[in-house]
């Protein structure tokens, strides 16, 4: 054998066996588990990993409150999970507009899904997330057989806590939202979440609601001071505040995810339009906020997974825990009063609007967090609240982000 020929064999042995890598290392990753990034943990996690199992589709859940970062840490080191399901529509359209999520081309029937949320994951022609849990804000909880007048309830009657393990602040500006909301119209709202130039952070629309938001709060620093020291979930074990509130407060500005916490105690529900500081308000329409599943990889078994996931069968089966709710206008409402009323809310008539600071971008979704937090402790130490000087400093972060075409083209339904 000539030494070219010899070199030749040995080359094309290299290549062989080079080959033969690359496919066992392509068979194994087609073969491993799915893996999925998201925020429920405790009850929630298992229930949901029970739907999952039932696909039979082998996969691995990881819940965690810290999702944006480990998220970031796993995306930058290259190991993006096949699926993040996540609230932050903002934060999935950065990811888009980087081109690292997959369309969801037709993996679910988009007629399931009315507006806004058959709109919210629809960029151009393609779709990049679905709504697999949602609920319901602009109500108020309390407890059953103490229904509230209609009329602005003052701070003392009020539980709220600002704690989060992942982004304290968040339900200082579900306060904020929903004065924007139900003050100045969805019209007005809309173009405040999305940045539009029209209605800046200065607007007189914006601030107005956010200073009644900063007169109910000033009426009593130690109530004020409580609030932001207090976890939103309760005490340990997440058990809420509306059962073992401070003071004996008795009405809850929170989403139908509240429910969970109340560990099946009697709660009801009412719009908060009238409850608001400054109100009476009419109520204009609903605020409402979901959890979206958004494929980062190409694999066919996590393409399979959110197929069935967001069908009418697995929305069925995911809604089948008392405490969860779906989008897709398919599912049953719950059997029970307050559920069905939810339910309700969530797919059929009237006006939705996506939660506004899950659709900005990040920087202003957090620095809107801590202006809510700066609110609050002026509040508890009898400082000027400086409500202008907030709004230009979040304007300023306004200005510096870019346009993203990934975010949604609108955030609330029509009539």
């Amino acid at each position: 054998m000539t030494r070219p020929f010899r070199l030749l064999v040995f080359l094309v042995a290299l290549l062989l066996v080079a080959a033969g890598g690359l496919v066992a290392a392509w068979t194994q990753r087609d073969e491993a588990p799915v893996t999925i990034l998201g925020t429920w943990t405790g009850t929630q996690e298992k229930h949901f990993e029970k739907v999952l199992r039932g696909f039979g589709i082998p996969f691995t859940y990881q819940g965690t409150a810290a999702q944006r970062e480990v998220l970031l840490s796993k995306v930058q080191s290259g190991e993006s999970p096949d699926i993040v399901i996540m609230p932050g529509v903002g934060e999935l359209g950065e990811y888009a507009e980087q081109e690292r999520l997959r369309p969801l081309g037709n993996l679910y029937d988009q007629a399931d899904y009315g507006a806004p949320w058959d709109l919210a994951g629809k960029r151009g022609d393609n779709v990049f997330w679905v709504p697999v849990k949602a609920d319901l804000k602009s109500v108020v909880w309390y407890r059953s057989g103490h229904e509230p007048a209609p009329s602005p309830a003052p701070l003392k009657s009020w539980c709220i806590g600002m704690g989060d393990d992942g982004a304290s602040g968040w339900p200082g500006s579900d306060w904020i939202e929903d004065l924007v909301l139900q003050r100045a119209g969805p019209g007005v709202y809309a173009r405040w979440a999305l940045g539009d130039r029209s209605v800046r952070w200065t607007d007189s629309r914006v601030r107005g609601a956010w200073e009644a938001w900063g007169r109910l709060l000033q009426q009593s620093p130690s109530a004020a001071r409580h609030a932001l020291l207090t976890d939103h979930r309760g005490k340990q074990g997440g058990a809420g505040l509306l059962f073992a509130g401070w003071n004996g407060c008795a009405l809850e500005h929170q989403g139908s995810f509240a429910r969970s916490f109340y560990s099946r105690r009697p709660a009801e529900l009412t719009d908060s339009a009238p409850l608001l500081p400054g109100g009476p308000y009419p109520v204009r329409a609903h605020e409402v906020t979901g959890d979206f599943a958004a494929l980062f990889s190409d694999r066919p078994q996590a393409k399979r997974l959110i197929e069935k996931l967001a069908s009418r069968e697995g929305q069925r089966a995911w809604a089948g825990s008392q405490d969860v709710f779906s989008a897709n206008r398919r599912v049953p409402p719950k059997s029970d009063r307050v559920g069905r009323e939810i339910s309700e809310q969530l797919t059929g008539r009237g006006i939705r609007c996506l939660d506004a600071s899950d659709v900005m971008a990040p920087a202003v979704r957090d620095a809107f967090y801590e202006a809510a937090l700066m609110t609050l402790s002026r509040a508890a130490t009898g400082a000027d609240l400086d409500i202008r000087g907030l709004l230009r400093d979040l304007q300023r972060v306004q200005d510096a982000q870019s346009r993203s075409p990934a975010r949604p083209e609108t955030v609330c339904s029509t009539p």
